[in-house]
């Protein structure tokens, strides 16, 4: 096992990286930057290393500089937690032939997933069921463009190859629209990602954001640990989440589950990952996976009883799985809230210091933040300060639970969206449950309607 990691991120997840480590008895390094240097995990290391100014490219972002840390420390291995150089294969491949381990997948299966057309191809050849669409990236030649949109059938959505966080994608619902669409596409795909290469996909109109998650090591042992549900978003970014998902039976998750897992030991993969798809009808789509540790991680471990983060580390120091699939098992409903420092209705970032923080309690809640009173949110990075996950034996006890943590949960100084998650709670549509990925905007949409007509 590992001496020292090193944890190349900040805010919440460093934190429960930290937390993991401390239960393993391995020492951390903390790299922040100028902007983090108050920060509660920055406090509680071993060891901490300032790697740059505020803004992330010059920080968070900085290869050499993270590298240089992990030397000058003794660090082992490093872990980059979710976001910034988490699914950057240059990255992966950098740390490991400076002799540090990467706590994640190997650099080419990060590459293989991340670009979306090939992440398709490997899935179709591991019988991962996949949305139809073109077969790998859409040619330039606008006939060919037109003839596949129509074999597909509108509506289509042209997405970019190494897209993500929701850019890079435009739906279309008729012929005369389709052209301009791809060639614009096509310029967000260049300015957002370095890469123009765009694809075609049927767009489902009513589909649900469910996802698998998976744990595989080195020795091609792969489990699936259930589904998440993240359907509640708003611009393709998530806001809640909960395991399992309601209304799917156990036997379709059971199905798609050992899919993944076979998937995993196809393209030999290492780690913890995430299977994100579509659910539509019955039928599960492949979109695309997440080649690292996920925000909604904790809703997994309330529903397994497994520790995502242990295990990952476990794996990156070569350890066999300590568990079978039948080891597993899935017991009560859990609900994670993202608690963002910004307006809970218009959205709009609001930084600043929290004069006053009281978190919730009792029993089912769990709090994941790296907040305290005094600490000043930098506007430099995610706005999201916590996470509040209840978990029940029942839905409708884990939605009671979170009703009352969420009247306790208090945040003085800077502007939450606390008050969006109250209203969801009592949501009709959200207690039914199975509502798709377009709810939570349409809903969002009308309040504002009446909010104008006031």
């Amino acid at each position: 096992m590992f001496g020292k990691v090193l944890i190349a991120n900040r805010g919440e997840i460093a934190l429960r990286i930290q937390r993991a480590c401390r239960e393993m008895g391995i020492k951390t390094v903390v790299v922040h930057s100028e902007a983090d240097r108050e920060a509660k995990y920055v406090k509680l290391a071993d060891e901490s290393v300032c790697i740059g100014p505020a803004p992330s490219s010059q920080s968070y972002l900085n290869v050499p500089a993270i590298i240089s840390a992990a030397e000058v420390t003794d660090a082992e291995a490093i872990h980059p937690g979710y976001g910034f150089l988490s699914e950057n294969a240059d990255f992966a491949e950098r740390i490991e032939s400076s002799g540090f381990v990467f706590i994640g997948p190997r650099a080419e299966t990060i590459r293989l997933m991340g670009d979306k057309v090939s992440a398709k191809d490997a899935m179709k050849v591991a019988g991962v069921p996949c949305v139809p669409g073109s077969e790998g990236e859409l040619p330039e030649d606008p006939k060919e463009i037109i003839r596949t949109a129509k074999a597909i059938g509108y509506p289509v959505i042209i997405k970019a190859a190494g897209g993500g966080g929701g850019r890079g994608m435009r739906v279309v619902n008729t012929e005369a629209a389709l052209i301009n669409a791809v060639t614009l596409t096509r310029s967000e795909a260049l300015s957002f990602f370095g890469n123009p290469a765009v694809y075609m996909e049927k767009y489902l109109e009513n589909p649900r954001h469910v996802e698998i998650q998976v744990l595989a090591d080195s020795f091609r042992n792969a489990v699936y640990l259930g589904e998440r549900d993240c359907s509640m978003q708003r611009r393709h970014q998530k806001i809640l989440e909960e395991a399992p998902a309601p209304g799917i039976a156990p036997r379709h998750i059971a199905r798609i589950g050992e899919r993944c897992a076979e998937a995993c030991r196809k393209i030999n993969y290492r780690g913890a990952g995430t299977f994100e798809f579509l659910y539509e009808n019955g039928e599960f789509y492949f979109i695309e996976m997440n080649t690292r540790i996920q925000v909604e991680h904790p809703v997994t471990e309330m529903i397994t009883g497994v520790d995502l983060v242990q295990e990952q580390i476990r794996i990156a120091a070569g350890e066999k799985l300590s568990f079978r699939q039948r080891d597993l098992n899935f017991r009560g409903h859990a609900i994670e809230c993202r608690i963002n420092a910004e307006d809970p209705f218009t959205f709009v970032p609001f930084p600043g210091k929290i004069t006053a923080y009281h978190p919730p309690g009792g029993p089912g809640i769990r709090v994941d933040s790296h907040i305290y009173q005094g600490y000043t949110v930098p506007q430099h990075y995610d706005s999201m300060v916590a996470k509040l996950i209840a978990y029940g034996d029942t839905r409708d006890q884990a939605i009671r639970r979170m009703r009352i943590a969420l009247s306790e949960m208090s945040i003085d100084g800077i502007k939450t969206n606390i008050a969006l998650h109250q209203e969801l709670m009592y949501d009709a549509g959200f207690i039914k449950g199975g509502m798709n990925i377009h709810y939570l905007e349409k809903r969002l949409a009308a309040r504002n309607e009446v909010k104008r007509d006031d």
